[in-house]
């Protein structure tokens, strides 16, 4: 991820040629937030799963095809409505970029300070490394922007406000319903378990996740170790149970005499014997999707496999 950010503002001639150190090390302060932003306690979870973070807007359709819309008006394939370094909507071209630009420049946009607009030089680590592309961004509402990946045009004064007025203001509503959704990412009334803390769903072969760990408001423990006990949990679980990916079909024919079993579900209790204490982990995996759950004490072992179904039942439609 490390590299990939020093690429994606550098581009990958100038790591690889070096020509004049002083130079490249004042050029690669540019990447330095974006590195930071890795390195420290982030709400993301893509730089460990890979998958770009998303959440559920309550109008997604509608956001879809105005966005879709816009795009064709403004000339370029890829575009992305962000909320908190979140993907909300995006157009099928945006969804096919590649790894690792698809989930860097979510949190790119993330990491920088708020601007009205922005016209900033990116290169794509994986599709276009060595030629840059422009990263055009404009504030919709404080914290939610409008993302376009663009070659020299359009330039970006053709984005005019009259422009952007025409296409979102009279989705204001629906975009002020986007905001509360960083932390969330889940629609407002969406039914959750009460013993749910925290919640990464993976969709691998979309290559996107939802993550939280504020589903259901404030209780012990804080955000902050919800999100390292679940983070935890997952590498051990993908490192140790889950294989990373998922293999192509005919790998799974060819080898399904000799391959082990993979397993469906595991779960993980820790903190002390005492009954109410400490917290339980689920992980369950169906198809393309994963499933890994951050439950309260008081959840009773028995019934975590029948609760992690559930959710992932609830939570398909959506991803």
């Amino acid at each position: 991820m490390v590299f990939g950010a020093m690429v994606l503002l550098v581009g990958l001639e100038e790591l690889t040629n070096i020509h004049n150190v002083e130079r490249l090390k004042k050029e690669l302060r540019a990447s330095y937030s974006l590195i930071d932003s890795f390195l420290g306690h982030s709400e993301l979870i893509g730089d460990l799963t890979q998958c770009v973070d998303c959440v559920i807007p309550p109008e997604g359709s509608l956001l879809q095809e105005t966005l879709s819309g816009f795009a064709e008006t403004s000339g370029t394939a890829f575009v992305s409505l962000m909320v908190s370094g979140r993907v909300v909507a995006a157009t099928e071209s945006w969804w096919r970029l590649g790894t690792p630009e698809a989930v860097l420049l979510p949190w790119l946009v993330g990491s920088l300070p708020p601007q009205a607009a922005r016209d900033y030089p990116v290169y794509l680590p994986h599709g276009s490394p060595t030629v840059p592309h422009r990263l055009l961004t404009l504030t919709l509402l404080p914290g939610l922007e409008l993302c376009l990946l663009c070659g020299p045009r359009p330039p970006l004064s053709q984005l005019d406000p009259q422009l952007l007025e025409r296409w979102w203001q009279p989705l204001l509503d629906p975009l002020r319903a986007c905001l509360p959704l960083g932390p969330r990412a889940l629609p407002a009334g969406f039914p959750l378990h009460a013993d749910i803390l925290g919640l990464l769903l993976l969709h691998l072969e979309l290559k996107r996740c939802l993550f939280t760990v504020e589903p259901l408001g404030d209780k012990e423990p804080s955000p902050e170790q919800r999100r390292c006990l679940l983070r935890s949990f997952y590498t051990l679980v993908t490192s140790t149970h889950f294989p990373p990916e998922p293999g192509s079909p005919e790998e799974k024919t060819e080898d399904s005499a000799h391959q082990p079993q993979v397993p469906r579900a595991c779960y993980l209790v820790s903190g002390t014997e005492e009954p109410g204490t400490g917290s339980r982990l689920m992980a369950l995996q169906m198809g393309p999707r994963r499933l890994f759950l951050l439950l309260s004490a008081q959840s009773p072992i028995h019934g975590l496999r029948g609760l992690a179904t559930h959710t992932l039942h609830a939570l398909t439609p959506l991803l």
